[in-house]
């Protein structure tokens, strides 16, 4: 499978007295099952903007996303439910991004529900105590009936994680999944995604500005600035022999840390 952006741009319109802003600007890029790809830069680079295309959230401006060659815009009605099955999210907000009135057991025994993975109430609750072990809760059955506020930062996002994986999808587009993380927990949620990648295939795009993470877990990068991806390469390539001036600012910029390996 494979996962395009092909010179893909995004304009918003312009309010009363401003110029239209260009968030994203002829963007090409490749995601595939089993890679990290990871696109990195500054706050307001356009990269949230690129990942909420890339899941159909909004349409391009121009240019176009595509899945095995078939233009998400042109889509039918079954090709999209194929999309949005295949394409999923994990965000940076994971108590936003959960409903605080529903249990961990119906955040997800709902999707598996409306498509239709399981039917009856102990096939639908084995099935979500199966992807919350995956993503680590070994005694699954102790957060079934947990409300959102229950759990910790670390855990939701692992919840969310598992909300997403229980489609099998092929590519998780993760925007700023572990920025607001503690350190330790981070690391404990990138070394699951990474579990992931292995186990099950998982392809990512990582949305971050964390470069750091980037050199832990990518296996291709993607720079951007202003709307524009500016350098592209492995991140061997990137991080050693980088091309873009801006690149090697934002490597400059960059703390030097080892992500804490807690087991």
């Amino acid at each position: 499978m494979l996962l395009e952006m092909k010179h893909a741009s995004k304009t918003f319109r312009a309010s009363r007295g401003s110029g239209p802003v260009h968030a994203v600007k002829d963007a090409t890029l490749q995601a595939r099952p089993g890679e990290f790809v990871a696109i990195v830069g500054e706050s307001g680079s356009g990269k949230s903007t690129l990942a909420r295309m890339l899941l159909g959230l909004i349409p391009a401006s121009s240019g176009g996303i595509e899945l095995d060659g078939v233009l998400l815009a042109g889509m039918s009605r079954s090709e999209l439910r194929h999309y949005r099955r295949s394409v999923q999210a994990v965000l940076q907000d994971p108590a936003g991004s959960l409903n605080p009135r529903k249990t961990v057991r119906r955040a997800i025994g709902e999707i598996v529900r409306l498509h239709r993975i399981a039917s009856g109430r102990a096939a639908v609750d084995e099935k979500v105590m199966q992807v919350l072990r995956l993503v680590g809760f070994d005694q699954a059955e102790t957060v079934l009936d947990r409300y959102p506020h229950e759990v910790s930062g670390g855990q939701r996002q692992r919840v969310l994680i598992a909300r997403a994986i229980v489609l099998d999808p092929k590519i998780i587009v993760a925007d700023e999944a572990v920025s607001a993380l503690d350190a330790s927990v981070k690391a404990g949620v990138l070394r699951l995604m990474n579990d992931l990648k292995e186990r099950l295939g998982i392809g990512y795009v990582f949305i971050t500005h964390d470069l750091p993470v980037v050199k832990k877990v990518a296996d291709y990068v993607y720079v951007m600035k202003s709307g524009e991806i500016v350098e592209e390469g492995t991140k061997e390539k990137i991080f050693s022999d980088p091309d873009h001036p801006y690149t090697k600012t934002l490597l400059a910029a960059s703390p030097v840390l080892e992500v804490i390996d807690q087991r």
